[in-house]
């Protein structure tokens, strides 16, 4: 049996049945690595080997936690809850609060498609933007599930198809690959053969919006990290916008100017902003940074645990042995043939949880393959496309799932597995290889 499948099933499972990400993406790589061949001293070691590839990216979130802590002491949130009652009205009932929740998402998803092009700083904004909302989601009875599928909308739809961005780089990523496999595809395709499997992420953005989770929902009134209402004035509430925008400004020069990630600095340079309004004391840095890290501390073992799971799958071989199968169970029946490598993808990404590193391991089967059937230069583009961005949306270990689980958890009141991946799973994935396996028959 192929190690990949039985892996990512098993992780997926115990997920589903509320066993904790990180132990069931240990598990995981342990069956894993034991069905694909390898010793169990073998598996322990390959894992263990892997773990350092997120480790930068663990640490990032605690300081990203930390400085959302920060934020939350100038009194800005309270300042939020106020605003959004006076726009909602005294009894927020009727047509203001419903413009209200539309007005937010809103702007929400302008934030998080801003983030992959406009302003590329990845998911650096969710720490900072989503904890002081929550009570302002509260006070409106937003379902997070909502704001999980439209953050993750934002943070996978534009890298898809917009070429600017992140999404320049997945699209050279679609186009060197398809190179090399004897594909040569111009850059100015890829955005025209992706734009169908996007237009099934933007049905099931609309249906998670104004159907699945348009009703309210109510979440109590426990304060975000359980602290005593900020007094703010004026002056923190200035310095608190200042220090965002100083924040993401140095997140922006640091990632494209010099080329390095940062997030670490990005989120020091905001409390020390914060530091000089005088609302924090310098010997409150021990408790902020320690609040901050046990906030994000899940979404760090994540990430990390998620990169040997990772490590022990490519370990295996059974990535490439996958792909292969798939592509021998195909013969010439090109319907079938789609279907099968949209599945494939979702499977592989699914298990590493990163779409920009699933095209390479597909494309050297999936292109000739789809040459050898008949398959058009766009058909391919966007079989490849869109196959490697399945499971992107709706994996445990993608940072398009745990970047919303980061922010919409700060308070304890949003699970992980059934309050984001599964939302995002089934209004994007399910739509993805309709709409992709649509594409590849139209193109």
């Amino acid at each position: 049996m192929n190690a990949v499948i039985i892996a990512v099933l098993v992780m997926l499972i115990l997920s589903l049945v509320r066993v904790n990400v990180v132990f069931s993406l240990v598990i995981g790589a342990m069956v894993g690595g034991l069905v694909g061949g390898l010793s169990f001293a073998s598996t322990i070691t390959i894992f263990t080997e892997g773990l350092g590839g997120n480790a930068t990216v663990a640490l990032s979130y605690a300081a990203l936690g930390a400085y959302a802590v920060a934020i939350s002491k100038t009194g800005l949130p309270d300042a939020m809850v106020e605003m959004a009652i006076r726009l909602v009205g005294k009894n927020g009932e009727g047509r203001k609060r419903s413009l209200s929740k539309v007005l937010i998402l809103l702007i929400i998803l302008i934030i998080s498609i801003f983030s992959q092009n406009v302003v590329p700083i990845h998911i650096a904004f969710i720490p900072v933007l989503i904890p002081p909302l929550l009570k302002v989601f509260n006070e409106l009875q937003i379902d997070r599930r909502v704001v999980a599928t439209v953050i993750t909308f934002g943070l996978t739809a534009p890298y898809i198809l917009l070429p600017v961005g992140f999404g320049a780089i997945y699209h050279q990523i679609i186009q060197e690959n398809l190179g090399l496999n004897g594909l040569e595809v111009s850059l100015n395709a890829i955005p025209n053969a992706m734009l169908i499997p996007v237009g099934g992420m933007v049905l099931g953005l609309l249906v998670a919006v104004f159907i699945s989770y348009r009703k309210p929902r109510v979440y109590g009134t426990t304060e975000v990290q359980n602290e005593e209402k900020q007094a703010y004035t004026r002056k923190g509430i200035i310095f608190a916008i200042a220090s965002i925008i100083v924040s993401l400004a140095v997140q922006l020069y640091l990632s494209q100017q010099l080329g390095v990630n940062g997030m670490i600095i990005g989120a020091l340079v905001g409390i020390i902003v914060i530091y000089a309004s005088g609302v924090l004391r310098y010997g409150e840095a021990d408790e902020l940074l320690t609040s901050g890290m046990k906030m994000m501390a899940f979404i760090g073992f994540v990430m990390i645990s998620a990169s040997g799971f990772a490590n022990v799958l490519k370990e295996t071989g059974h990535i490439s042995s996958l792909v292969a199968v798939s592509a021998d169970m195909i013969g010439n029946q090109k319907s079938l043939a789609a279907l099968l490598m949209l599945i494939v993808g979702l499977l592989i990404t699914m298990g590493i949880g990163s779409s920009f590193s699933t095209i390479p391991i597909i494309a050297t089967i999936f292109v000739p393959l789809c040459i050898q059937l008949g398959f058009s230069p766009m058909a391919t583009i966007a079989i490849v496309g869109t196959a490697g961005a399945l499971g992107d949306a709706g994996s445990p270990a993608s940072d398009s799932t745990l970047g919303p689980t980061s922010g919409l958890n700060t308070d304890g009141r949003h699970n992980h597995i059934w309050d984001t991946c599964v939302p995002t799973f089934l209004h994007y994935n399910i739509p993805l290889i309709l709409f992709g396996w649509i594409a590849a028959i139209m193109l």
